[in-house]
C-alpha cells in the first residue's frame, strides 16, 4: 500500500498558492488539492464554507484518500468524498504527475499526450485553472525540493540532484532569484545567518519586526508573540534568531509612525527575496500614495503584465514586509478587499487609518 500524500512535508509542497486558494473558497481548485484541520480532524474541499482555519493547523492532501489514511473525517459540509468534475480530475492528475517527475523537465507536449489532450488545451486549462503554466508549476516544484533540503542540510549537490538541476550553472541560474542569493549562501543562511527580531504592541495587534545585517527582512502582524515567533522560525528554521529589542527600536518606531499616519521612512533598509515579477510588483506597490487604492488588474496593467492579475495577487500575498510593502492598498476591481495575508480586519484597519475606502 502507497503512503499517504501529505503535501505540506512533501517534495510537491506548492502551500502558499493553495493557502490562497483556500482563503479565497476558490471552486476552480476543488478537486486539485483537498486540506486538513489537525484541530478537528476534518477534511475539506478548498471552496468549502466552513470558518477558515489557521494557517498552522492546516495540512494539504492531493486525494481524500490521503486524508483517510491519516485519519481525517470528510467535512459534512463540502463532502469532499462527491464526485468532481473531469476536468478538476484531470487537473489533479496533471498535478500529482509534474510532483512525481521532477527529476527530469516535462515537456508540454509529452505532458499533452501522457493525458491525451492537445498542448494548447492543457495549457490554456491548467494556467486558468492555478494562474500558473504545467512547466511554471514544475519549477515551483523543484525549488521547493531544492529549498527543503538546504534547510534539512544537505549539501548543495545533493539538494541539486534531488531537485532534477542537471549542472551547477543552471542550478544558479534557475534558483538565484528564488533564494535571493547564491543557493551556497543560503544553505550557510539558513543555518548560520544571525536575524535579530523584536515584538511589539501596535495599532493592529502584536508586530514582530526582524532584520539581517542588511535589513529588515520580516514584519508580521498576530494576536500573541507565539505565534509571530512560530512564522519566523517556520521561515528561517536554522537561522540564529536572536530577540534584541535595542538594536530594532529604531526600525519598530518607524513603522509605528507610518501606522499612525506618517510619511514612510524613505531609510528604512529591505533585506527580502524576491522573483524578478514579484520585485516588480512589490516596486509599484510603494509607489501608491496612502490613502490610495488599485485594483490588481491595475497594477498587472501598471507593471506591464495585463493578464497577470491572479500573479500580482499572489506576490500580494507572499509579501514578506507589511507595511513597508503596503500590499493593503491593492483590492478587487469594484472595491472589496480581497484577501490579506494577515487578515481582512487588519487590511480594513490599516485602509481607515490611512483614511482610504471604507
Amino acid at each position: 500500500m502507497s503512503s499517504p500524500q501529505l503535501v505540506t512535508n512533501s517534495s510537491a509542497q506548492i502551500s502558499d498558492r493553495w493557502w490562497s486558494a483556500l482563503l479565497r473558497r476558490d471552486k476552480r481548485h476543488d478537486g486539485i488539492f483537498f486540506y486538513g484541520v489537525v484541530t478537528t480532524g476534518i477534511f475539506c474541499r478548498p471552496s468549502c464554507s466552513s470558518r477558515r482555519p489557521r494557517r498552522r493547523n492546516v495540512v494539504f492532501f492531493g486525494a481524500p484518500a490521503d486524508a483517510q489514511k491519516l485519519g481525517f473525517r470528510p467535512c459534512l459540509r463540502c463532502r469532499p468524498l462527491l464526485t468532481i468534475s473531469p476536468q478538476a480530475e484531470l487537473l489533479r492528475r496533471v498535478c500529482r504527475y509534474l510532483e512525481e517527475n521532477i527529476e527530469e523537465p516535462v515537456k508540454l507536449r509529452q505532458l499533452a499526450a501522457q493525458f491525451s489532450q492537445s498542448p494548447f488545451h492543457l495549457q490554456r486549462t491548467f494556467k486558468a485553472a492555478l494562474g500558473v503554466t504545467p512547466r511554471e508549476y514544475a519549477d515551483a516544484c523543484r525549488i521547493t525540493r531544492f529549498k527543503r533540503d538546504l534547510q534539512a542540510g544537505h549539501s548543495v549537490t545533493r539538494a541539486m540532484v534531488d531537485a532534477g538541476y542537471s549542472s551547477t550553472s543552471r542550478l544558479y541560474e534557475r534558483t538565484a532569484a528564488q533564494l535571493g542569493m547564491n543557493p551556497d549562501r543560503y544553505r550557510r543562511g539558513a543555518v548560520a545567518v544571525p536575524i535579530h527580531y523584536t515584538t511589539v504592541a501596535s495599532p493592529l495587534g502584536r508586530m514582530l519586526v526582524a532584520a539581517t545585517q542588511q535589513g529588515v527582512c520580516s514584519i508580521q502582524f498576530g494576536a500573541h508573540d507565539e505565534e509571530l515567533e512560530t512564522g519566523l522560525r517556520r521561515e528561517y528554521p536554522f537561522a540564529l534568531r536572536k530577540r534584541d529589542d535595542e538594536e530594532l527600536r529604531r526600525y519598530v518606531t518607524a513603522l509605528i509612525a507610518q501606522l499612525k499616519g506618517a510619511a514612510p521612512d524613505p531609510q528604512l533598509p529591505l533585506d527580502i527575496r524576491a522573483t524578478a515579477f514579484q520585485r516588480m510588483v512589490w516596486n509599484y506597490l510603494r509607489t501608491i500614495p496612502a490613502g490610495e487604492t488599485r485594483s490588481y488588474a491595475q497594477v498587472a496593467k501598471a507593471i506591464g503584465h495585463p493578464t497577470a492579475t491572479r500573479a500580482v495577487a499572489r506576490a500580494c500575498a507572499s509579501n514578506p514586509v507589511a507595511i513597508a510593502v503596503p500590499c493593503h492598498r491593492v483590492v478587487r476591481t469594484g472595491g472589496e478587499l480581497g484577501g490579506y495575508r494577515w487578515g481582512l480586519e487588519r487590511k480594513q484597519a490599516l485602509l481607515d487609518l490611512e483614511g482610504g475606502p471604507h
